[in-house]
């Protein structure tokens, strides 16, 4: 739909950074309009795992018998911001810029072994991402450590009068000191989160992560979120709602995409439509239109908006009985092979991949996703760390601390990096031979 698009401006969260002397990569591949949890439905095709060419998930590989070919046996990054986590693995880049509705940030940094963060809804502006679910998106930060994370939000927090959502309060940088003593620390674990479907790998890291910081000092208490079985049917309401909504922007007049047919404005719109975006995003206006429809609206959207309410309660009552963050897992397992991955569709995989993650968003919470270990194949596996509104900084300290704790190793990509330095040999060969 915005093929060869330029817009005229940029985004807040782009311009703060670049007023700040960072330097701008380019841009990643993503799900189309961030619709997706795989970023395999971009229109660029879809996005490879870096850990795919790992030293560390190839030895694993080589002891298992396996007929198919090593081209198409890659793994995917998780979405939708798959190219942003993709991006950092690869070591390309200090840190890139992901969006957040219902995981899209810390759900790849998950599978892509890097820190995933998703800031308080407010705290960072929305001007110039383009909306998917106003009520939810937040522009999230992918970085290879949570310092990192840290300074980013640090140049990006703050009020901005292009959005009327973000906080009015200033917000300083901060540098986020070194907790050494985690005895007076309250750590919450969600009994709703022990899904059926959680692989038993991740559920032994998060059982390990608890221990740790039981022998640490810290009060682990297992507590009760009673409704988050309903956030992933809740969440799909509102989600396509305002997908409908928002996406009525794109109608072929004023910018990107338009169709050659000129009977009249309504076919042109029809076309326009149908020709830009994919079935992914089609199925979701369609969906939310369903729901928006007058007799529809009081049965779903004003129930979704209500049950919304309680899942937020839920968080506000945890933290107000003295928990200081919760700890959950952020993914069901490691990342999956691309061929494994779209046996299912997008909306399946959707509801299956959010289940940890979609809850924050509705109830506007800062969370963190802090990759802890491999797992047995060599694939990194994320922790998710859930703060209170606003209280980002303590999030991102107690994060650190789990991080400086867990060790977690770097990807090793050395036969790559050999096969580029005999490039760079031949490469240098060829322009000496030329000077000559």
């Amino acid at each position: 739909m915005l093929k060869g698009y330029v817009p005229p401006y940029n985004a807040t969260v782009v311009q703060k950074l670049l007023d700040q002397g960072a330097i701008l990569m380019g841009k990643t591949n993503l799900d189309e309009f961030a619709m997706g949890s795989g970023s395999t439905d971009g229109v660029f095709g879809p996005v490879k795992n870096p850990w795919s060419y790992s030293k560390q998930y190839r030895e694993k590989r080589k002891q298992k018998p396996h007929g198919e070919k090593e081209d198409s046996n890659w793994l995917i990054t998780g979405g939708s911001s798959g190219g942003s986590a993709a991006a950092v693995a690869a070591f390309t880049c200090f840190a890139a810029l992901g969006s957040d509705t219902g995981g899209s940030t810390r759900n790849p940094a998950a599978h892509c072994g890097v820190v995933g963060f998703k800031p308080s809804y407010g705290l960072v502006s929305r001007h110039g991402l383009i909306p998917l679910v106003n009520s939810m998106d937040v522009p999230g930060i992918l970085t290879r450590c949570v310092d990192d994370a840290a300074l980013v939000l640090g140049v990006l927090a703050g009020h901005d009068p292009k959005d009327s959502t973000t906080v009015q309060d200033p917000v300083k940088p901060f540098t986020l000191p070194t907790l050494t003593d985690v005895s007076k620390l309250c750590i919450g674990i969600p009994k709703e989160y022990l899904a059926p479907e959680l692989s038993s790998e991740v559920r032994s890291f998060w059982s390990k992560a608890a221990n740790l910081f039981e022998s640490e000092g810290a009060k682990v208490i297992e507590v009760s979120l009673p409704h988050t079985s309903y956030s992933i049917v809740c969440y799909h309401v509102l989600c396509t709602s305002e997908v409908a909504s928002n996406m009525a922007r794109f109608d072929g007049l004023e910018y990107g995409h338009r169709c050659d047919i000129d009977v009249s404005t309504e076919a042109m719109y029809a076309a326009t439509r149908r020709e830009g975006f994919n079935d992914v995003v089609r199925g979701r206006i369609l969906s939310g239109n369903f729901f928006l429809l007058k007799e529809n609206y009081e049965n779903y959207f004003i129930k979704a908006q209500k049950v919304r309410r309680l899942i937020a309660n839920d968080f506000v009552n945890v933290f107000n009985s003295g928990v200081d963050v919760l700890l959950t897992p952020t993914t069901l397992s490691d990342a999956v092979p691309y061929l494994e991955f779209i046996k299912e569709d997008n909306r399946t995989r959707s509801a299956q991949d959010d289940i940890f993650t979609q809850a924050v968003n509705m109830a506007g919470l800062p969370a963190v996703s802090v990759p802890v270990a491999l797992s047995n194949q060599g694939l990194p596996i994320g922790l998710q760390f859930i703060g209170r509104a606003f209280r980002d900084q303590q999030l991102l300290t107690i994060a650190k601390w789990f991080e400086k704790q867990v060790q977690f190793p770097v990807i090793q990509l050395q036969e790559l990096m050999d096969d580029c330095s005999s490039v760079f040999e031949i490469e240098k060969l060829g322009s000496v031979s030329l000077k000559q």
